[in-house]
């Protein structure tokens, strides 16, 4: 499985790449629209939505959502008239989606009980809607930043070196069990190597580009101290409804969820940090 895994990861990073570097902000936003709606589709899995019908239902409700959204927003149709969006309801959007992975937050620390809260199809099906819809958002939001491209590429470097300096030190110095009851592998060391990448990762950025190092720790700290609870999240759900995995169209990786899990946290939160520390110039 090790193979497959370095040959998806390796392959999917050069797409990012490309797409970052080589598309427009707009034609880049479009270009991941087909992606979200596989998640789209793996939410439904997660949830037990095994007929069609109501999987095509979910994806044309997220779709619709998105064009809502990024009319209400001021950005036309998919937000390709960004020049005209309201900032302040772009605040308020990521604002939303820190709330609600606020409360999502307290119900992983009270499953399974809370499960009485969350595992019903409307919440389940508002869930998945906010979180891919505010993820994708999200994306947007940050690629239009001044030097936008660089800002998304340090967001998703963020949540992965969370990720993987997590699987080090957890495989590594790992011994108390961050949450046994959803996700026995993940401990508390890891959780801290995860944090040591991020602060490692801010010095090299602030060392290279000349960004202060104080605001940028902060960002990347926060960051990486959030993005587990996306992980954690979804393996929340699995337990619950007995999946392994959301998907298999990654080989090694599972689905798009499972890639992306910790950054839908990650990215809202990047931009109404990023935007409130004075990085952006």
């Amino acid at each position: 499985m090790l193979l497959p895994r370095i040959i998806t990861a390796l392959a999917l990073a050069a797409a990012l790449l490309a797409g970052l570097f080589l598309l427009s902000a707009e034609q880049f936003a479009l270009a991941l629209l087909p992606m979200v709606l596989i998640a789209a589709d793996e939410w439904c899995r997660l949830a037990g939505w095994q007929r069609p019908l109501l999987r095509v239902a979910f994806a044309l409700a997220l779709v619709a959502l998105l064009v809502a959204a990024s009319h209400w927003l001021g950005g036309g149709w998919l937000l390709l008239d960004y020049r005209s969006v309201d900032p302040a309801r772009v605040a308020w959007v990521v604002q939303a989606a820190a709330l609600l992975w606020a409360v999502i937050l307290l119900w992983i620390q009270g499953y399974p009980s809370s499960a009485l809260l969350w595992a019903r199809w409307p919440v389940m099906a508002l869930l998945g809607l906010a979180l891919l819809a505010a993820t994708w958002l999200s994306i947007v939001f940050i690629i239009q930043l001044p030097s936008g491209r660089w800002w998304l590429l340090l967001a998703i470097a963020a949540v992965a070196f969370a990720d993987v300096g997590g699987y080090v030190f957890g495989r590594w110095l790992g011994v108390h069990k961050l949450a046994p009851v959803i996700s026995p592998g993940k401990t508390w060391q890891g959780y801290g190597g995860g944090l040591l990448a991020n602060a490692l990762l801010a010095l090299v950025v602030s060392a290279a580009v000349g960004l202060p190092l104080g605001p940028l720790a902060a960002l990347l700290l926060v960051v990486a101290a959030a993005a587990p609870v996306g992980d954690l999240f979804e393996s929340m759900l699995k337990r619950h409804h007995g999946v392994k995995d959301s998907g298999a169209i990654l080989p090694g990786h599972g689905g798009v969820l499972d890639r992306i899990d910790a950054q839908m946290i990650g990215l809202p939160l990047f931009y109404l940090l990023v935007s409130q520390l004075g990085l952006v110039v």
